[in-house]
Order: structure tokens, then sequence, then C-alpha cells
């Protein structure tokens, strides 16, 4: 039975496909190993090193991004889980509580703070960010919690990086019921 010149068409382009997918997924999805940074992983054998992923914080931008000095370069760096209301994106107006949690985040990590990064799954987001879990390294704060905690942030789940997703959810909830921060001060829809 002859084949079908569509048939023959769709074999010609399935390598190429195969091989545009490959490559898209390889780059999409960071291994652990391949940032230059010592930005660790909650599963890198590397984890318990107590000098990876220590750095310094350099600014607040908002309440839920911070430039942070790492092996002396710049890094900005999303703090991963969760969300905090606008307040310097200049595509969108300040939103209720955007003010109060970069003061809040630039509160808890005042410039010069010595900070322990560890990220999830991806190494960074779409706009280059180093995505991290951000703990103070004198005290062991675990920061995006607490911004949780304290009603200045909510979660803010982007699989595959849901390592902490049940505990802060927990602790949103428990905020919301005590009209912390933003809970309070904000309308809900």
């Amino acid at each position: 039975m002859p084949r079908s010149p569509l048939i023959k068409r769709v074999r010609l382009l399935i390598i190429p496909i195969s091989m545009f997918v490959g490559f898209y997924f390889a780059n999409a999805f960071p291994g652990q190993g391949d940032t230059p940074d010592k930005v660790t992983s909650s599963n890198d054998a590397n984890a318990s090193d107590p000098d990876a992923g220590l750095g310094e914080v350099i600014r607040v931008v908002d309440g839920d991004t911070i430039v942070v000095r790492i092996n002396g370069q710049e890094e900005k760096i999303r703090l991963i889980g969760i969300n905090t209301p606008e307040s310097v994106d200049p595509r969108k107006p300040v939103e209720c509580f955007g003010k109060e949690a970069s003061k809040h985040a630039a509160e808890l990590l005042p410039e010069g703070t010595a900070v322990r990064l560890v990220r999830d799954v991806e190494a960074r987001d779409r706009y280059k960010r180093l995505l991290a879990y951000v703990y103070r390294k004198d005290d062991g704060l675990f920061v995006n919690l607490a911004l949780i905690n304290d009603g200045f942030a909510e979660p803010a789940t982007y699989p595959p990086n849901v390592a902490h997703v049940e505990e802060f959810s927990a602790a949103a909830q428990v905020a919301r019921e005590q009209n912390r921060g933003l809970w309070a001060a904000c309308p809900t829809s």
C-alpha cells in the first residue's frame, strides 16, 4: 500500500519538532547545578554546607523582591511562594498595603543583613530573578513565612516550586482569621 504525501511530510517534521521540544524543556526547567551562584536547593547535596547560598542584602525592591550580593555580584531575588501587594510596578497602581509590605520587608531585611538563600526546583523566573526561600543568617528567621505570618503577604504557588505550600497556606489562614496586616486593611473580593 503506497504512503500518502501527508504521512511523508509528517515524518519529515517529527525529527525537527522533537529536537525543538527537547531543547525547549532542557532550557525552560534548569537543573540543580547550572547556576553560577551558590544558592542552594532544598534537595542539594551541598545544602548542609554552612557557606552555601549566603549573601548580603543590598536593598529591598518591594515586599517580595530584594537585591542581594552573592559572591561579589548583585542578584535580584524573588521570594518563592509569596506575593505582596504591588508598590513599584510602573504599569500598575500602588495596591492596598503595598507600601506597608515593602516597609515591613525592609524592617526584616535591612541593608547589610546576612541571608541564606535556599531554592526550590527552578533557579530563576521568567524575569531572570533568582527564586529563593530567604532566611536571616543571624537568627534563622524564615522571611517568606514571616511576611505571611505578619499579614504582609499571601501565598502564591507556582509549581514546581512548592516545598512550603502547606506551611504558607496554614500561616495565611491564621493571619486572615486574626485580621493581621492586609487582611484588616484591604477590602477582599
